[in-house]
């Protein structure tokens, strides 16, 4: 019998069994198609030493009027300028207090400790296993504490975040901060961020240089008190903050601290922080009438109940950020990187009329208007119509004020509940509520804009699912993937039962849509089932018209641009550079990424005869590849039957599956299988390999046998 070809249909198809995809491909990660052919996609390395505080659900690259290079990024926590990959924040102010109007005492806390064998998975049988100083995780929360007494932790305060394995019982901890400040109704919550200054030294080891400084919060107590865990004076947050986690030096009080700060000093609390995870409502009553599929669950919409998102605009060379459901910011270049981001009506030449809540800001290119999406309207300022679209006057985002002498005004929308979200295109703005799409246009006086309606009963997974390349915009919706093309369609998908079956619906909001232009690909990036944070993505590539997956945990990503490769966020607080050298760059030093890609069925008999599989003639190049050997591993499996698996043993002597390295020059693998279908399996498990597969080719004999 001849050489038989292995030329393999291009995609991934999960919608029919292996079998019945006969000459396809059926499992892949870390593995994209180009030209048909699959090849291993490209590594990643860090764009910069530095990190950031929390997850970043957006990126904005935009260059200023003297071309530097700037990436806007929204976290959970902040909103910050990273500038050559230095991250500058100029989150806005939500509250400053009037001189004196923050004062200070100093507390020595005492933890008791607490643990036994019993309730700890780690072996911390008293205060004598913990280290004499440091940090420990109890109940998933991070203590931080000076030193031990007898079974007491001295100068504990509460943290946030880290993965270790130890519990507590939870009435055994009380959070504590060595630092208490009493701001009058100061609205801050737990990790929100104060600045303090005016504040005078506190007589011991609290000087003033402590104090004034930016502080995370660590607990809210009743009334007007919160605490604060004090540090080494002069410390920016920017240069303790570590893969996303603040890392500082703690100063601990003495009983010389007994002053109260002052009577001059200050505080300046940020916007309160968000949420990096969905806490959901289920059943009847959970959220607004209207949103969401019957029965499902909703976001609340208390305030920091729902996921933190921004959405952000260039505005010439200024940027404009807007907190879904919440305040909409400018920040102006010219007052340079460290200067924060002021409310929109506070602009110099405000009308006293700006939205001052929205769902998404945006400004539309055709013709320099600001456009408010779900926000509140002019004659009822401060209550969000999540319908209702506002736009200011041409070229100037101070006025929004509808008056025959500019071109200010407000549209709502009909159908749906609410505006999910807005995507701009080179012709006209694409809006989404949860059931519908419209078109948003530029007319010119005296309507400026016009809305009609494109399509119905369409869905949308998320605020960010869409992204748009060129005149086409892709999105996922709830159960479908969608995309316009000058009428809405729905895309024929052949992994669409892989990705809705195994997808965490609570956490659907951080789904977001990304182009990867040079291979003419759409990203989406979801949760599984089995996670609460991105660890996935499906892939479409409408050049080709065919689909793939694989695992990665990316929270946000811009397509190259103004740089020369995709930048994406990762989980630990960093930026990414995308299809850059071969390797896994989340650590240091640099490690492999883990690639492959498995066939399904191919019948390598008449089907009712076994076959001898002899040999497999490799077909693979590493161009690319900055190893000296790069090799692949392939796998050859067979089985008689469907319902058989590939490692259920054979005839006597007879193997089932055999595996062996392929180089470079590697003409030919030896094998010694015998059955009535093969699959293929090609990985990668090594340093600096790039590899791509062509067509190889099997040697097969009739055994004769039916």
């Amino acid at each position: 019998m001849p050489l038989v070809k292995l030329q393999m249909r291009p995609g991934l198809n999960r919608e029919v069994t292996s079998y019945a995809n006969e000459g396809g491909w059926f499992d892949a990660d870390k593995v994209r198609f180009r030209f048909g052919y699959p090849e291993k996609i490209g590594g990643w390395t860090r764009r910069s030493s530095g990190s950031f505080l929390g997850k970043a659900r957006a990126l904005h690259p935009f260059v200023a009027l003297d071309g530097t290079q700037f990436i806007g990024v929204g976290t959970s926590q902040k909103y910050y300028i990273d500038q050559g990959g230095g991250f500058n924040d100029i989150t806005p102010l939500r509250l400053a207090t009037a001189v004196g109007g923050a004062t200070f005492a100093a507390v020595t806390n005492t933890l008791s400790a607490g643990i036994s064998a019993t309730d700890a998975t780690l072996p911390l049988t008293s205060a004598a296993s913990f280290p004499s100083s440091g940090r420990v995780l109890i109940d998933s929360e991070q203590i931080t504490y000076a030193s031990i007494s007898g079974n007491n932790l001295i100068g504990c305060v509460r943290g946030v975040g880290g993965t270790t394995a130890a519990t507590h019982s939870t009435s055994a901890v009380v959070a504590c901060g060595n630092i208490k400040v009493t701001v009058a109704s100061h609205g801050a919550n737990v990790n929100d961020f104060v600045t303090f200054a005016g504040a005078a030294s506190l007589g011991g080891n609290i000087v003033a240089g402590v104090l004034n400084q930016e502080y995370q919060i660590a607990t809210v107590e009743s009334g007007n008190v919160f605490t604060v865990q004090a540090r080494t004076a002069a410390t920016s947050l920017a240069s303790i903050t570590v893969d996303g986690v603040l890392i500082p030096t703690f100063v601990f009080p003495t009983t010389s601290d007994s002053g109260s700060g002052g009577a001059s000093a200050l505080a300046e609390f940020q916007v309160n922080v968000g949420l990096d995870t969905t806490v959901t409502g289920t059943g009847w009553g959970a959220g607004p009438y209207g949103r969401g599929s019957w029965g499902s669950g909703y976001s609340l919409l208390a305030v920091g109940q729902i996921l933190r998102i921004w959405s952000h605009d260039n505005f010439g060379e200024d940027l404009l950020i807007n907190i879904r459901d919440g305040g909409i910011y400018y920040w102006d270049r010219s007052l340079g990187i460290t200067s924060r981001a002021v409310p929109l009506g506070n602009l110099s030449g405000s009308d006293g009329t700006a939205p001052v809540v929205a769902r998404q800001v945006m400004v539309s290119n055709r013709d320099r208007h600001v456009i408010a999406l779900g926000c509140d309207g002019e004659a009822n300022p401060g209550v969000q119509d999540p319908l209702l679209i506002r736009f200011s006057d041409q070229e100037n985002p101070a006025v929004w004020k509808s008056l025959p002498t500019n071109s200010a005004g407000e549209l709502r929308i009909s159908t749906g509940s609410g505006i999910i979200a807005a995507i701009e295109t080179r012709q006209q703005i694409l809006v989404f509520t949860e059931s519908a799409v419209h078109a948003l246009q530029y007319l010119g006086p005296p309507y400026t804009f016009g809305l009609s309606q494109l399509a119905d009963n369409t869905t949308i997974a998320a605020p960010l699912a869409a992204i748009a390349v060129g005149d086409n915009v892709f999105w996922m919706g709830v159960n479908d993937f969608y995309m316009y093309t000058g009428q809405v369609i729905e895309i024929p998908c052949p992994v669409r039962s892989y990705v809705f079956n195994d997808f965490n619906t609570t956490q659907n909001e951080k789904v977001f849509a990304a182009s990867n232009n040079s291979f003419s690909e759409v990203w989406w990036f979801y949760p599984s089932a089995a996670s609460e944070e991105i660890d996935r993505y499906v892939v479409f590539n409408y050049q080709d018209n065919l689909w793939f997956f694989g695992t990665l945990s990316r929270t946000a990503w811009t397509d190259r641009g103004i740089y020369g490769n995709p930048v994406a966020a990762g989980i630990d607080g960093r930026l990414y550079l995308h299809e850059f050298g071969t390797d896994d760059g989340t650590t240091v030093p640099d490690s492999a990424i883990n690639s492959y890609i498995t066939s399904s069925d191919v019948s390598i008999g008449e089907g009712d005869r076994f076959v001898l599989v002899r040999r497999i003639l490799p077909d693979v190049t590493f161009v690319a590849s900055t190893t000296g050997s790069p090799a692949v591993t392939m796998t050859v499996s067979v089985r008689d039957f469907p319902g058989q698996t590939y490692q259920q043993a054979g005839a006597a002597g007879v193997a089932r599956s055999a595996t062996a390295p392929v180089e470079q020059f590697t003409q030919k693998v030896d094998l010694r299988l015998r059955g009535r279908s093969m699959s293929l399996k090609v990985e990668s498990t090594g340093l600096g390999v790039q590899w791509r597969l062509g067509a190889p080719r099997v040697d097969v004999r009739t055994d004769g046998q039916r």
